[in-house]
Parts: C-alpha cells; structure tokens; sequence
C-alpha cells in the first residue's frame, strides 16, 4: 500500500513539473502578452495606487494569477526594452542598444513560434521590434487604427477578429496587444492638442483623475503643477486597464481563455524625471501578472524572486515545451509559477543606453533585496542630460521652484549633470533620495555591488566593463570605443549623406 501512494505521489510530481504544453496534448496553449506603455510599478491598485479604482481590471488579473513585485524589465525605454523581451538578450549582446534593430543573426522568439505553427499578432507598437523580417506576425493592427494605441474599444475588436482567426486557422496563438497608455501626450494634458500630436485622434476617456485624488511619488517635489500632470499621467492609466479589460474580454468571450498563458507588464517606467530613460529603481520596476487557468494557482503575491525582462523568452519556449535557444542571457521562471523556489537569482541587473532623441548616455544599475548600485560614466560635470520627460510640467515646474528651493535645486542639477556612481538603501529610502557612496557606514555593501557589477559586465561582455573597472581602480571611466552625448549609429548616417552631398 505504502508503494503504491509512493509511486502515485510520483507521477502526480513528474506531471506537475512538466512544460505546460506537455499535459494536455489536445490543447496547445496560446500565449497572450499585454503590455503598457511608461507604467509605473506602483500604478496599479493592487501594486499600492491608492486611487479608488484605479485599475479594477488589471487587478482582477492578479488576483486570478500570482503577481511579482520584485519584477524588473532590463532596459528603461520603449524600443529597447521591447527587443530585450523578444530575444532573452541584454541589448548589448542582441545588438538593439538603442532605438535601432537587432542584430539579424539574433534568434528571435517569434521565429520559434513561426516553427511551431503559431499564428502570431502584433497590435500597436510594431516599429518597435526590427529588423521586421525577425519577427513574423499573422496579423498586425498599426496604432492609427487602435486611437492612438489607446483606444479601449478598437482592442476589443480587432482582438475578437484576431482570436477569430486563430481559431479558423486551427492554430495556437501568440499576441502582443500594446496599448500605448500611459506613454505621453497624457490624456487631457495640452501636449495632446498641439505640436506633433496635432494630427492624431486620441480617443476620450471614461474618467478623470484630479489633482487631489494622487499622491506625488517621493522622488518628486509636491508642487501644483506636478500634482497636476501626475493626474494627467493616471488618467492615462485608467485607460490603459479599460484597454487590458477590453482585450480580456475578448479573450474570454473566444473560449479561448482556459487554455491561453496571460502576462501582462510595462515596458519601463513612468515619463518622468527620475524614472524612464534613466536606471533608478523606477525607472525598470516594473507589475509583472501572470495567469494560466488551472495551471497557476490564483491568488499568489511573490514577494521574494526577481525576475527580469531578458527571462520572458526563456520562460515562454520552456512553457510550451519548446526548443531552448543558445546565448540567451535570461532563464526560465516557470517554476515560480508552480510555487516552487528559485535561488540562483538574488539580483538584477538593468541598464540603459540611448534616448528617442538619439543621444548615448550610458548607464548601469544592479539591484539586490535592499540596495541598488548605479554607473553613469557619462557624467562629467560639463554633460547636460536631455530626456523625453524634460517637455512636460513637472520638470519645468522643478526648475521653476529651484530657483528659491536649495533642496530641489540639488534635484535638478543631479538630474542633469548626475555623478559617476550612486548607493541607495532602497528598504530605507525607496525614493532614492540620499547617495551613500560617501557613507562609511555601508562601505562593506557598497564594495560588495560593485564587484557584483563588475562580474556580471565581465560576464556578458558588457561594452562599459572597461570603463568600469578603470573607474573602480582610478576613480574615472576609460570611454575609449564608448559612444558618449551622440549616437555613433546617427553619426554615421550624417557622414555619409554628406559625402553624398559632396560627391
């Protein structure tokens, strides 16, 4: 008797821990990724918004799924970050370290997808993954057609049409359905009416967030112009889960929904100083969902692993049972998703390169339970740097109050000219408010991240491991071969097209 409930507990342990497509043969799974667009980790209500029902679908996912809160994508904007996501690499080992393709040599996941007979949709967001012959899509709905990208109701429809297709196709399914909330022009702001986005229609919202419903992130100054595009900024990203609702919807209504792996996450965060484009806490962190009915058990809140955007790849290809890819720089968190611990992993590493305007400032971060270790060779004292947040109010509003506030005068000079190295205890000072590279007091952990930058870099052929390590032993950078202020991929073309202009 005691061997026959040995054995059982057996086969019951080899079936649990089998890739999900392997336990049921008869159903393949389809895979749906929902992304937005400069979400903060701390937008949605069940990640710490306290605006009542701010993201009522978004939560309902979590809540049907397990959420991570130690989930961090690996670079800090839109192009980038996306690539990552797509090929299980750093972007300086897949080539796209800017707003720029991957290398064609790069597998893509969208090419093992191809191989195994998936019908793929791209909505919204399509530039973003290049070169366009590494990544095969079925179906592609442009962001004209979706509003913007912001549209709640277009998702809805070309999402039953797309689920539609797959099952006529007889074929499993993989969507990425982007919704470019809460990405600026934020709604109701000014920059929605004027300038470049002049000409496009940004559909209306449903709600709006007034000033006095947010709270101002503590890496902001509370001031009423700040109060004002933050509420701005949540607008958008009620909209975005009206978005996720609408896409769900159409899922569940396909039939689909049992046997379709859901995620969902940003792909950097919020459009604001200190946060994208940059390699603070806020600036990767990132509410990563996932939901697998009768698979993953509803109702998890993982508070311990870190998971990063260089595993996506990695985690999909092990969950349908498919071929792992060479080089990859991420592994597989599927076991998280059944419970199970994961100890190889107590860091991330994230970085960023070149901003939408074409600029290079280069900058690392590794983060563990409770600090976080940031290099900015760039910063010289002389370097200015510019960003896509610098447009709107807050910054303009921060600049304005420097003027008579030494404190956020100490905000905005660091914003714009930063230091070398920073050491922020994020347990104690989430907002990353006081560098403790100068405190003797955590010499000891300070020593500890920088080796650990330092190995990691080594490890995968991080082009600033040079100048990190000349930095560690002489306290500056060695750039030699870095692109710094400029991007060289632009120069190039510059130089060209004037030896064409002069020939």
């Amino acid at each position: 008797m005691k061997k026959s409930i040995f054995l059982c507990v057996c086969v019951l342990l080899l079936t649990f821990h089998e890739p999900l497509a392997a336990q049921d043969t008869k159903k393949p799974i389809n895979v749906l990724l929902i992304t937005a667009d400069d979400m903060n980790f701390d937008a949605l209500g069940v990640t710490g918004c306290k605006i009542n029902g701010i993201t009522p679908n978004l939560d309902k996912l979590a809540n049907e799924g397990v959420l991570f809160k130690r989930a961090f994508v690996t670079a800090s904007v839109c192009q980038t970050s996306r690539q990552v996501l797509m090929t299980g690499r750093y972007p300086h080992n897949n080539g796209g370290v800017g707003f720029i393709p991957i290398n064609k040599d790069v597998p893509t996941l969208q090419e093992s997808l191809e191989k195994a007979g998936y019908y793929k949709g791209i909505f919204a967001k399509v530039a973003h993954l290049a070169p366009g012959e590494k990544f095969h899509w079925d179906m592609v709905v442009q962001a004209e057609k979706l509003g913007a990208g912001r549209d709640p109701q277009k998702f809805y429809q070309y999402c039953t049409e797309f689920f539609n297709n797959a099952k006529q196709a007889g074929k499993p399914f993989f969507l990425m359905a982007n919704s470019q909330d809460p990405h600026r022009p934020f709604a109701g702001s000014d920059d929605e009416k004027k300038g470049k986005h002049a000409n496009q229609v940004f559909p209306a919202v449903s709600r709006t967030i007034t000033p006095d419903e947010i709270d101002v992130p503590g890496f902001l100054p509370n001031l009423p112009n700040i109060r004002k595009e933050i509420a701005q900024y949540y607008t958008s990203v009620h909209r975005s889960d009206e978005a996720a609702g609408q896409i769900l919807l159409a899922l569940k209504e396909s039939g689909l929904e049992n046997e379709t792996l859901v995620m969902f996450l940003s792909d950097n965060g919020m459009s604001f100083p200190f946060a994208k484009t940059n390699v603070y806490r806020m600036s990767h962190q990132t509410p990563w969902i996932v939901r697998f009915p009768g698979k993953v058990k509803p109702g998890q809140v993982d508070e311990t692993h870190f998971i990063s955007g260089i595993d996506y790849m990695p985690t999909i290809l092990d969950a349908l049972g498919l071929p792992a890819i060479e080089k990859m720089d991420g592994q597989s968190f599927l076991p998280l998703l059944y419970g199970e611990k994961q100890p190889w992993r107590n860091y991330v590493y994230t970085t960023f390169y070149q901003t939408s305007g074409k600029a290079d400032y280069p900058m690392r971060a590794i983060r563990t339970e409770q600090y976080g270790y940031l290099f900015s060779p760039w910063s010289n004292g002389e370097l200015i740097f510019k960003n896509e947040p610098q447009a709107g109010l807050t910054f303009k509003a921060m600049q304005e109050a420097a003027v008579n506030d030494k404190q956020i005068a100490g905000r905005v000079e660091l914003f714009l000219k930063r230091v070398k190295d920073e050491f922020y205890d994020y347990k104690n000072d989430p907002s990353a408010l006081k560098n403790l590279t100068a405190d003797s007091s955590v010499r000891t952990e300070l020593e500890r991240h920088r080796q650990a930058m330092l190995k990691v870099m080594k490890e995968t052929n991080d082009p600033l491991a040079g100048a990190f390590e000349s930095f560690l032993k002489t306290g500056e950078p060695d750039l030699t071969g870095v692109n710094v202020g400029i991007d060289q991929h632009a120069k190039e073309q510059k130089t060209q097209k004037r030896q064409r202009n002069t020939r």
